[in-house]
C-alpha cells in the first residue's frame, strides 16, 4: 500500500519571496505549484469555490513579487461573482471591480489563484471543507477555505474577514497563523459584511513571520521587524467563562512556561471579569447589527440556513436599548485594556476552547474571540502546541489597535518558544 498523503503542509511565504525576490523561482513556478498542490488534494479538502483559470502572473510586482492569493468569497474579486457560500447568491453577476483590500494584496504583488470556500454568509453554516492538519475534523468558520488552503500548502497566502471568530478560530484549529487586523485598518468596501462595528479583515499564512513579511508589503514594502526583546505580557486564561477544555487549559500553562524561560515578563491578566461581560455583549451588538445589514436577507429568511435565521431574527428583535448598552460595556472595556497596554506589549491566551471538534457539520464556537473583536484590536493566532492527539491548539496574541508591526513581531518571538 502507497503512503498516505499528508494534507498538513503550509508553504512558508518567507521562503516563496525570497526566491522571487532573488530570481531562484518565478511568479509562474510559483503558480504551478499553487496549482500542483491543489489537484493533489482538493478532492479531499475542499477549500475552493473557483479558481481563476490563467492569473496574470507576468505584472506581478511589489515586494511579494508573485505570490499566490486565495480570496474568501465574501469579498469581491473582478470577474468572479461573490456568492457567501448561500444559494440565495448561486446566480450573482461577477464583480465589476476587485475590493480595495484585493486590490492592495495585488499592489503588494500578491496574484489571485481563486476564491475560497465560506460559511453562509461568513456566519455559522459550515461548506464541504476538510482540515488538513486534522481530518475529519472542522477547519473552523467562517474563513475555512482559507486558513484550509493555507495549512494544506496550496498557496502560501490567503485572505479572509472576521466578525466574531472567522479568522482566529479556524487558524488555531488549522495549525496555521492569522493576523486580524485593527478594526478598520483597512475598507471593507467590496465586502458582504454583517456588522459594521465589527467586521475586519483578516490574512492567514504558515507562520507569524511569514505574516509580518506579508504585512510589511502590504504596507508599501517597509522592513520587516527584526529581532525583537522578551515581551511584557498579560496571559489571559479565561477562566470566567468556563469553556477552556483540560488540555487547552495545560497548553496555556506551557505557554507561560515557555515565556517565562525565554526572558518574558508574564503577569496575570488582571481584568477576566471584564472581558467575560465585554463576550457577553459582542453577540448583542453582532446580532443587532447584522439585522440592519443583511435586512434584504432577513426579509427571506426561510430560505436561510437556521443559524443565520435565527441570529438575523434575534438581532430584528433586540431592543435599542439592550444594543446600546452592550456598546457601553465595549467601550468601557476598550479603554481599561488600551490602559493596560500602556504598561505591557500583548495580551497573550487561549484561541480556542480546545483542539478542533470532530465532523464537519459545525465550525465550533468563537467565545474566545468575540471579546477582543468588539474591542476592534488586531490579533496573532500563533501555532505550534498540540494536543496528546496531535491536533493544533492555537494562541492568540492581543496588541494595541494600529500596532500590527509590533504585534507580528513579538507573536514571531512567541511562536519561537513554542516550537
Amino acid at each position: 500500500m502507497g503512503r498516505a498523503m499528508n494534507l498538513y503542509e503550509p508553504w512558508s511565504l518567507r521562503e516563496l519571496a525570497g526566491d522571487l525576490a532573488t530570481g531562484a523561482t518565478t511568479p509562474a513556478a510559483a503558480l504551478d505549484r499553487a496549482r500542483a498542490r491543489i489537484a493533489e488534494t482538493e478532492p479531499e479538502l475542499a477549500a475552493w469555490v473557483v479558481q481563476d483559470p490563467s492569473p496574470d502572473v507576468t505584472s506581478a510586482s511589489g515586494a511579494l513579487g508573485g505570490v499566490p492569493l486565495g480570496v474568501k468569497d465574501i469579498i469581491d474579486v473582478a470577474g468572479f461573482p461573490t456568492r457567501c457560500g448561500t444559494a440565495l447568491r448561486a446566480d450573482a453577476p461577477a464583480a465589476q471591480a476587485d475590493a480595495p483590500i484585493v486590490r492592495a494584496w495585488r499592489d503588494a504583488g500578491a496574484f489571485v489563484v481563486g476564491k475560497t470556500v465560506t460559511t453562509e454568509f461568513a456566519f455559522f453554516a459550515p461548506g464541504p471543507t476538510d482540515n488538513p492538519a486534522a481530518p475529519g475534523h472542522t477547519p473552523g468558520g467562517s474563513s475555512s477555505g482559507s486558513a484550509a488552503a493555507v495549512a494544506s500548502g496550496q498557496v502560501p497566502l490567503a485572505i479572509g474577514s472576521q466578525t466574531a471568530g472567522s479568522v482566529t478560530r479556524p487558524a488555531a484549529f488549522c495549525g496555521v497563523a492569522s493576523l486580524v487586523m485593527t478594526h478598520g485598518r483597512f475598507s471593507v468596501d467590496g465586502v458582504v459584511g454583517l456588522s459594521p462595528s465589527l467586521d475586519s479583515h483578516g490574512v492567514y499564512a504558515a507562520g507569524a513571520g511569514d505574516l509580518a513579511v506579508a504585512w510589511a508589503a502590504l504596507n508599501g514594502g517597509g522592513p520587516v521587524p527584526g529581532t525583537v526583546r522578551p515581551p511584557r505580557v498579560l496571559l489571559w486564561t479565561a477562566e470566567p467563562l468556563g469553556v477552556v477544555e483540560d488540555e487547552m487549559g495545560q497548553a496555556v500553562e506551557t505557554l507561560r512556561k515557555r515565556l517565562t524561560e525565554a526572558g518574558a515578563v508574564v503577569d496575570a491578566f488582571p481584568e477576566e471579569r471584564l472581558i467575560a461581560e465585554t463576550t457577553a455583549a459582542h453577540p448583542v451588538v453582532m446580532a443587532y447589527e447584522a439585522a440592519r445589514e443583511r435586512a434584504a436577507e432577513l426579509a427571506l429568511a426561510d430560505r436561510l440556513s437556521e443559524p443565520l435565521a435565527r441570529l438575523l431574527r434575534t438581532g430584528a428583535a433586540t431592543p435599542d436599548a439592550d444594543y446600546e448598552a452592550a456598546r457601553r460595556t465595549v467601550a468601557a472595556a476598550r479603554a481599561r485594556v488600551a490602559a493596560l497596554l500602556e504598561s505591557y506589549d500583548v495580551i497573550v491566551g487561549p484561541a480556542a476552547p480546545g483542539a478542533a471538534p470532530a465532523g464537519l457539520a459545525a465550525t465550533g464556537d468563537p467565545v474566545l474571540s468575540r471579546a477582543w473583536q468588539a474591542l476592534g484590536l488586531p490579533t496573532v493566532a500563533v501555532p505550534g502546541l498540540r494536543d496528546a492527539a496531535g491536533l493544533p491548539l492555537g494562541v492568540q496574541v492581543i496588541g494595541p489597535a494600529r500596532g500590527e508591526a509590533d504585534l507580528l513581531a513579538r507573536s514571531a518571538w512567541i511562536e519561537g518558544t513554542l516550537t
